[in-house]
């Protein structure tokens, strides 16, 4: 078996503007499933781009609160085709019973009893509303594996000042956990948070960005009504539809720099577009 990469090449038949042309050098996605097995033990699939996998998978424990640190990982081993993530951990840990298929691309999973350990988010820096539209387009122009074939997901993780990560996937919910496991491994620690990304915001990705700590949560999309309560829940400032000069802000509105008219206030409607 070859070892999946993240780019495959393809040949296809163009239509444009009235004119039919063969292009013998196209590249699409990767698509793959790769398993996770846990001292020994098989946990579960993913439907991945099949690289990063070793953040990929210590990112997805941290995320669903199976590991705190790398230090909990004594072997940490992608086999040589690139179709299993082989995770030893230094302590013994019980697979969960229950697995939730969640909104994902493709179908992600996580557990039942996730949410209950992730903490809610007090950090209050104030960043303005310019700054975090320019985090936004310095994310799209980052994206190496968009720009060769589109059709593909990105997540970046800043401090407010330098780029702390960033990830590529056809799931959106596998770049939040490449992100937390980067974090991990890297043993970056940044304290101020922002988390960006070209996905829709369902209640797993609100999850997951909870537990990487992001006080700020952006995405080139829409959030679902689950996890705008979920970032309420949380303290996460959570914004939707981020592009060029404009976003709605849909909580805790606090950590966004800009001036609200006086007919709003932080416990009217919750969606309010915001223009820069």
């Amino acid at each position: 078996m070859t070892k999946p990469t993240s780019v495959q090449p393809v040949r296809y038949v163009q239509y444009r503007n009235g004119v039919t042309s063969l292009v013998e050098e196209g590249r699409v996605i990767s698509e793959a499933s790769v398993s996770l097995t846990v001292n020994g033990i098989f946990w579960l699939s993913w439907m991945c781009t099949p690289m990063e996998l070793e953040d990929l998978a210590v990112g997805f424990l941290f995320n669903e609160g199976i590991i705190q640190s790398i230090q909990e990982i004594e072997i940490l081993r992608p086999c040589n085709h690139g179709d299993n993530v082989d995770v030893w951990l230094n302590h013994p840990v019980e697979k969960p019973l229950h697995w939730r298929k969640t909104s994902g691309c493709t179908g992600g999973m996580t557990s039942e009893t996730a949410q209950q350990r992730t903490q809610p988010i007090t950090n209050g820096d104030v960043f303005p509303a310019e700054k975090l539209l320019g985090w936004m387009e310095q994310m799209f122009d980052s994206q190496t594996l968009y720009s060769q074939t589109r059709g593909v997901h990105c997540s970046m993780l800043t401090d407010g000042e330098a780029i702390m990560a960033i990830a590529e996937d056809i799931g959106r919910h596998n770049t939040l956990d490449k992100i937390a496991g980067k974090l991990i491994r890297q043993s970056l620690q940044p304290t101020r948070r922002i988390l960006l990304t070209t996905g829709r915001i369902s209640s797993e990705m609100l999850q997951k960005a909870a537990r990487i700590g992001a006080a700020i949560l952006i995405s080139r999309t829409s959030p679902t009504s689950l996890s705008i309560q979920l970032a309420e829940q949380y303290g996460i400032t959570l914004i939707g539809y981020a592009r060029r000069n404009q976003f709605n802000l849909y909580t805790h509105p606090q950590r966004v720099g800009i001036t609200f008219p006086e007919s709003i206030t932080e416990q009217q409607p919750s969606v309010y577009p915001v223009s820069a």
